[in-house]
């Protein structure tokens, strides 16, 4: 089994896959002062809780926005299997055709969702990472990684907003509000962050078009996509496992054979 770890500023996605199938998948929360082994606990109760054994980790790897942990989960992998890890950065073999101004600046989030997005779906490609942060990835129909977009997070717009207004408290973001036009405090605000962020979307969608041409697929994933996706007015396929995908391909691609 191949561990595929993605390090996001708010939570670590961890994947096992067996082969090309993936066997389970858990999120766990960020964390960064956690030293190699209180991860190395975490890791193996979170195996045991899906009936997995730390001795049949054969390999791993990971990407991570958070460049401080990076050492210490490699470490825990280690601790946890003697196996050591992969890490997506300079030197690892993507087959990804980067055309930016400079390609060693691509951050692995970009590589990662444009890695497996090549692999699953027709080019050209917008591909939407809805997390902490929203980046946005456009790949032209020669495969190329031609550029994109970051912007702030739904999330971080949402707590700037509580945050820096006096009379607007913390709403939960578990359904959208029935009407875009939002009759109280509450709806009003899920209102700007579900509708708006499905206009941005939209409105991303046609201008990416513009650049990329007609036949453009739209792909997003990420943990607050799905909500979201169901009031775009464009077609836009949810893929949840995205990046955890870009991972294993990846893996595929650098590992040693045995």
């Amino acid at each position: 089994m191949v561990l595929t770890i993605d390090i996001g500023n708010s939570t670590i996605a961890v994947g096992g896959y067996c082969g090309d199938q993936l066997r389970f998948l858990a999120n766990l929360r960020t964390d960064r002062l956690k030293t190699a082994d209180e991860y190395a606990v975490l890791f193996k109760s979170t195996l045991e809780l899906h009936e997995c054994s730390p001795r049949e980790i054969t390999g791993a790897i990971l990407a991570s926005v958070v460049p401080s942990l990076v050492a210490p989960i490699r470490q825990a992998i280690l601790l946890l299997s003697g196996a050591d890890s992969l890490v997506v950065g300079p030197g690892i073999k993507t087959g990804l055709n980067i055309r930016i101004d400079d390609p060693a600046q691509l951050g692995t989030d970009f590589v990662c969702v444009s890695v497996a997005a090549i692999h699953k779906f027709s080019c050209p490609l917008i591909v939407f990472e809805m997390d902490t942060a929203t980046t946005i990835a456009a790949i032209n129909r020669d495969r190329q990684f031609i550029g994109g977009a970051i912007l702030p997070g739904v999330k971080i717009s949402l707590d700037a907003l509580s945050q820096r207004t006096a009379q607007l408290t913390q709403i939960s973001l578990d359904q959208p509000p029935a009407s875009v036009v939002g009759k109280n405090t509450a709806d009003s605000m899920k209102s700007g962050v579900f509708f708006g962020t499905a206009s941005m979307i939209d409105g991303m969608i046609e201008r990416y078009r513009e650049v990329l041409g007609d036949g453009m697929t739209a792909v997003a994933t990420g943990s607050l996509a799905q909500p979201i996706l169901p009031l775009c007015r464009h077609k836009v396929v949810y893929d949840p496992n995205l990046t955890l995908e870009g991972l294993r391909i990846l893996y595929q691609k650098n590992a040693d054979p045995i």
